[in-house]
């Protein structure tokens, strides 16, 4: 994955949305791969906001929309609305913090019941440059991952650890699914048309289970 030269044309936009408790370190993952940048002095998001970044993948221009969520509770409502049309999620929780562990299932509901049923998920464990203040296991969160279909990836904005990974893990498995969908169009109909430019919904399945990968050493 590259960046893609602004001038060229984009064959794909696909919009993936991180969600999960205020405070988690969303806005600073989403700045690591958008900007390369990092601020300690980040503020809560409010409502919603979204940066774009675009790609190479396997010689596609692929547009990024990722929209920022804020995790407060009065928001929810809000920001419901723009789970729909995402093809692709990040569950975000700090590993320092256990209670934004424990309230994952609620967000996960909550991201079902919006978005589109093949939506490629990716849980987040941020934060992991805090080892020694570690609250939630490694494990704990895999077998969680395992258990829903989820991938997983512990994280660090701050040390921008496996920050690109993760979000070339979301883009790469749309991108996978959207392609075989559109080759076994072409098989049947011999005549495909042009997605250029065009939001992409995901036809296929999309909760797979990548080999063991882990973050993170502190």
């Amino acid at each position: 994955m590259a960046y893609s030269d602004p001038s060229q044309k984009i064959d794909y936009v696909f919009k993936v949305v991180l969600i999960g408790d205020s405070a988690v370190g969303k806005s600073q993952i989403l700045a690591r791969f958008a900007w390369n940048e990092f601020s300690l002095d980040s503020k809560a998001t409010i409502g919603v906001e979204f940066q774009t970044r675009t790609l190479v993948i396997q010689h596609k221009s692929v547009k990024a929309q990722i929209w920022d969520t804020a995790g407060q509770e009065r928001y929810r409502a809000v920001t419901s609305a723009y789970y729909r049309g995402a093809v692709g999620a990040m569950l975000v929780y700090d590993i320092t913090k256990r209670q934004t562990f424990d309230r994952i299932p609620r967000w996960l509901e909550e991201l079902r019941n919006h978005a589109d049923k093949n939506i490629v998920i990716i849980l987040i464990g941020n934060k992991c440059d805090l080892e020694d203040a570690r609250a939630v296991p490694t494990e704990d969160a895999k077998e969680f991952a395992e258990k829903e279909g989820l991938f997983f990836l512990e994280t660090s904005a701050l040390e921008s650890t496996n920050v690109e990974d993760a979000f070339l893990t979301v883009l790469t498995e749309i991108f996978r699914i959207v392609n075989k969908s559109l080759t076994a169009d072409e098989e049947q109909n011999g005549n495909p048309g042009s997605l250029a430019g065009k939001k992409i919904i995901v036809p296929g399945p999309a909760q797979v289970i990548p080999e063991k990968k882990m973050c993170c050493s502190s």
